[in-house]
C-alpha cells in the first residue's frame, strides 16, 4: 500500500508540475510561479522519500514507517497544498498553514531517524 500511495503522489507531482509550467505560466505572477515551483519541488522530494519508505518497509520490516509516512504525507498536503492554492490566487492567509506542513515533514523524517537509531542498536 505504501508504494502505491507513493506512486500516486509522484504521478500527481508530475501533473501539477506540468500544469504550472504550461497552464499557469501566462496567468500567474512571478511570485505565484515561484510558489508553484517550490510546492512542486518539495512534492517531488517528499514523494520520492515516501517511495523509499515503502521500499524500506519491505526490505527492513523491523523499522516501523507508518508514523513517518503519515506525518510526511500530511505535511505534503499542508505545505504543498497551501502553496498551490496561493499560487492559484486564493487568499494568502492560507500561507499560514505552510509552516505547519513543513514542520510535519521534518517531524516525519525525525521519527524515521529515531526508529533507525533504535534498530541499529
Amino acid at each position: 500500500m505504501w508504494i502505491a500511495i507513493s506512486a500516486l503522489n509522484l504521478a500527481l507531482a508530475v501533473m501539477l508540475g506540468a500544469f504550472g509550467a504550461h497552464g499557469l505560466k501566462a496567468k500567474a505572477s512571478i511570485e505565484q510561479l515561484g510558489w508553484w515551483q517550490t510546492a512542486t519541488d518539495y512534492f517531488f522530494y517528499h514523494a520520492l522519500g515516501l517511495l523509499l519508505l515503502g521500499i524500506m518497509a519491505k526490505v527492513i520490516p523491523q523499522i516501523p514507517i507508518k508514523a513517518s509516512f503519515m506525518l510526511i504525507q500530511i505535511g505534503i498536503v499542508f505545505f504543498c497544498g497551501s502553496l498551490y492554492v496561493m499560487a492559484l490566487g486564493l487568499p494568502r492567509i492560507l500561507g499560514a498553514i505552510t509552516p505547519i506542513g513543513g514542520a510535519l515533514m521534518i517531524a516525519g523524517w525525525l521519527v524515521l531517524a529515531w526508529h533507525a537509531f533504535k534498530y541499529a542498536r
